[in-house]
């Protein structure tokens, strides 16, 4: 698997919106590929919209395939803490989702987190927090799955403020 290709500068650690993605969208629920509307990831969307949770948050998902998700949603006041930053458990929603979709985007649609760990870098703060996730390893009976946490301002510079990393595994299995 290649690594990501967005890479984050260990000096400010902001990077760029990625510009490349994946492949055409395919209507078979595994490891199809899209950043933009297609079956596989409205299929995705629609799973997503299915979770209430995910409808308060105003959750979404803009890529998913070929092992990688990312979802995002929008940065609003009642979501932060008493500091004014993004409260962590949004981060870890986001996060949880990301890999799990991502997982699936892998393993097929049934799957279920086995668990995560985040690692909070700084305070969350921008216009859009987006989870970017993408399976490192994919087994029969797990994936392993990194996710980075990253906040988006007004011009779409990003900043990474977490990473977190899991497993995914078949429903039932």
């Amino acid at each position: 698997m290649n690594p990501p290709t967005d890479r984050v500068e260990p000096a400010t650690d902001r990077v760029e919106p990625a510009t490349d993605r994946g492949g055409p969208a395919t209507d078979r629920p595994g490891p199809a590929s899209s950043d933009r509307p297609g079956p596989a990831l409205d299929l995705a969307q629609k799973v997503l919209d299915s979770q209430p949770f995910s409808r308060l948050l105003g959750a979404r998902i803009t890529a998913f395939g070929d092992g990688a998700a990312t979802l995002e949603l929008d940065i609003r006041e009642e979501l932060h803490q008493q500091n004014g930053f993004l409260h962590g458990g949004v981060l870890s929603y986001a996060a949880d989702n990301a890999l799990t979709f991502a997982g699936g985007a892998a393993l097929g649609p049934a799957v279920l987190t086995g668990g995560f760990t985040i690692q909070y870098l700084r305070p969350a703060v921008g216009a859009v927090l987006r989870a970017r996730a993408r399976v490192v390893h994919a087994g029969r009976r797990q994936a392993v799955v990194r996710c980075d946490l990253l906040t988006a301002d007004a011009e779409g510079t990003e900043t990474l403020c977490a990473v977190a990393q899991g497993t995914v595994m078949p429903a039932g299995g």
